[in-house]
This record gives structure tokens, sequence and C-alpha cells, in this order.
């Protein structure tokens, strides 16, 4: 494994400058790997006075904790992020109120909302002043593989050609280096939209995440600072087009309604924007030189909040295989360590991602059975401390 790289020739080149694959290229690098990041766009700059990002995510216990080995959260969490210690969740037809605290696992706080944009700054202000030769402008088209030599071509776009024994795609959901590979998926399109915006509440959010699921999708108010929430309200692709076209005023009423006014009056301070929901996992995580990251491998339903979080612990298993093969002198990569890599993620994408979507399929469901499970379902954990705490955990990462 080469220490020192060249312009042309690295241990690792990781696709895909987002989140987790800085994440990645950052977590390489500090462990002595020479590592290149090739990435099409520089990512914007966070700036305190602009608007949030409309994107935002629940980072959990484990996310924080890998940041913080990275070096990074220290900044975040002194610019902008919002604690939450509670979750309050229930059904619009059937069942009671749930609460969670973090208290009942013996945790301060069950996560933060942070904003993407806010995220990838700090990240990439690290990468800048790390080993990593950031490559922006360019995107990848190809690997070349030569078994013999055990060494892998990455072509780009340029037109120049990067030797390395490892390439990590994290360029998102229709990762082109994939579909390269021809690694197919296993998913389903929600024809579902995901409308998201900020909006000031009447009511203190008191530190509480909450969520209602309606037949329609569930809703989401999470909390952030001076007195706003971000919502996440999923809808079926019609009614998110319409929502976002209502004026102001009837949005904000509609929200209201949807979401029984727990947080009292409602004022809209950002714009409207829908993206598009779908869910999918990769066949394989690991194709030869070849290791998938996010949502390249895996991309599950927003009610979940863990699609950033799955990311990142992508992120922190591999580390951890890259950790385990230095330490005991072998190669990076290691056949065992990618097989061992390769299970462990596939395995627990493929659980998220379809547990994620039984949810989903649930609560949208019109027929009498699903409304009566669900209803019971809400009950038992509404009154199963020992339930409630497992659901706490679990979300904790």
């Amino acid at each position: 494994m080469s220490r020192r790289g060249r312009a042309d020739i690295s241990d690792v080149v990781v696709v895909g400058g987002g989140i987790v694959g800085a994440a990645a290229a950052l977590g390489m690098a500090k462990q002595g790997m020479s590592v290149q990041l090739v990435e099409p766009r520089r990512p914007e700059p966070w700036d305190a006075e602009r608007a949030p990002d409309l994107r935002v995510y629940a980072i959990s216990p484990a996310s924080q904790a890998l940041l913080e080995r990275l070096d990074v959260w220290s900044p975040i969490q002194s610019r902008r992020a919002q604690a939450y210690r509670h979750m309050e969740v229930w059904d619009a037809v059937a069942g009671r109120p749930m609460r969670l605290s973090a208290h009942e696992s013996g945790r301060d706080l069950l996560g933060h909302i942070v904003e993407s944009r806010l995220l990838l700054d700090v990240l990439w202000s690290a990468l800048q002043a790390s080993s990593v030769r950031l490559r922006v402008g360019i995107s990848a088209e190809g690997i070349d593989t030569d078994n013999a030599a055990r060494q892998t071509r990455l072509l780009l776009s340029d037109g120049t050609t990067l030797s390395t024994q490892l390439v990590v795609s994290a360029e998102g959901a229709n990762s082109p280096l994939r579909r390269a590979q021809g690694i197919g998926t296993q998913g389903r399109d929600y024809a579902q939209q995901g409308v998201v915006c900020f909006v000031q509440t009447e009511l203190a959010h008191a530190e509480t995440a909450w969520q209602r699921f309606l037949p329609t999708g569930p809703l989401a108010f999470l909390p952030f600072g001076d007195g706003q929430c971000s919502i996440v309200w999923t809808l079926p692709a019609p009614e998110a087009t319409r929502v976002c076209a209502m004026p102001a005023e009837a949005f904000e009423i509609a929200l209201e309604r949807a979401f029984d006014a727990r947080l009292g009056r409602l004022r809209l301070c950002s714009e409207r924007v829908g993206f598009a929901l779908r869910m999918q996992v990769a066949e394989q995580m690991v194709d030869g030189p070849l290791v998938l990251m996010g949502d390249a491998a895996h991309a599950v339903h927003p009610l979940a909040g863990q699609g950033v979080n799955l990311g990142l612990a992508d992120v922190a298993e591999w580390l951890e295989c890259v950790r385990h093969a230095l330490s005991q002198q072998l190669a990076v990569p290691s056949p065992r360590g990618l097989a061992r890599y390769a299970r462990r993620r596939r395995s627990e994408s493929w659980w998220a991602a379809h547990t994620y979507d039984a949810i989903e399929r649930v609560y949208t469901a019109p027929q009498i059975l699903p409304s009566l499970l669900r209803g019971q379902a809400f009950s038992l954990l509404a009154t199963s401390a020992r339930l409630r705490r497992w659901v706490v955990e679990h979300a904790s990462g």
C-alpha cells in the first residue's frame, strides 16, 4: 500500500463528495491512506446569515460519535445544531399517542437536527486541511481492473485515469459506477413526494421531534432554532404538487389541520420543495475493487430519518475494517475486510429499508386490518416502557 500518493495514483479513490463520501475520505486519510476524492461540483458554503438549508438530517448519537472521531462535530455543534430529547408519534386513524424520551434508555438526547449544507461545509473544510487530494469539476466514467497487477484504473470525464487499489462509490442513489459495474438494485417507487419547508410555530417545540401518520403518508415536524420546525410532509405526487403551489395562507391552514394543530398556529417562512421518494437496496455492496456507501448502496423512506445515519454507519464499519487490517499489517483492501463490510452492511441496509417500507405500507393502507394492527401497536408501545426503550436505542444507533 503506497503511503505517499502522487497525482495519478493512490490507495483509494472516493467518488462523490457528499456527506458520506467526504466522511469516508477524511476517515481513511486520518488512518494514513493516500486518498483522492472526485466530485463534479464543489459544495455550496454554509452562511449563518442565509436562510437555513431546506434539507436537514436527524443525526443520531452513533453518527455524532463518528463525526467526533473525524474532529468535525465541534464546529458543527457550535454553529447551528438543534438537540432533540423526545419523540411524539401518533396515528391519525387509530391508537393513542406514543411519547419516547432519551432518558428512558439512559441517554441525554436522541440526536441533533443539522442542515445538510452545514455538514458538508465543515467536512469540506476538514478535507482541504487534510492530505486528501480533491479533484473537483470532473466525474468518474468507468472502472478498468487489471487483476494480474492487482491494480484498478478509474476513468475520468476529463480523459485522465487514476490508478488505485480501491474505489468507493458515494455518488448517490443513481450511482453511475454502480450501474457501469452491472450491480442491480431491489426496491420500489413510492409515487410520493416529500414536501419540505420551514415554519414558525406558535407553541414551543420543546426539543421534541413530532410525527403523525396520515392515510396519505407521514408528516414530520423536526425541531429547529429560532422557534422554527423543519417540515417533511409525505404526500402522493399529484397532491404534493398541489400543496407546493398553494398560497402561503392556504398552505398554513392545511398544514395545521394535517398536524392536528399540535403546535398552534403556523407561519410559513421558507419556500416549499418536493422531492421524489424511492426505496432501493443494491444487490451487492462490494464488487471487485468497488465498494458502495450511502445512497449508492441503499435509499430508505424518510419517515425513519435514518438515511444519512445508515450512510455514516457504512463509513464507520469500513473505517473499522481498515483499522483492523492496518493493525494486523494486512493489505487494504483485504479480502476478509471486504467480505465483512459487504456482509454486515448488506444485512443492516436490507433490514432497515424493508422495515421502513413495511411501516409505510401499513400506515397508508386503507383496509381495516392494517388499521387495527397499527392501533394495537401504538397502544402496546404507549404502555410498555421496555418496548419504548428498545425503540429509543435503535433510533439512536
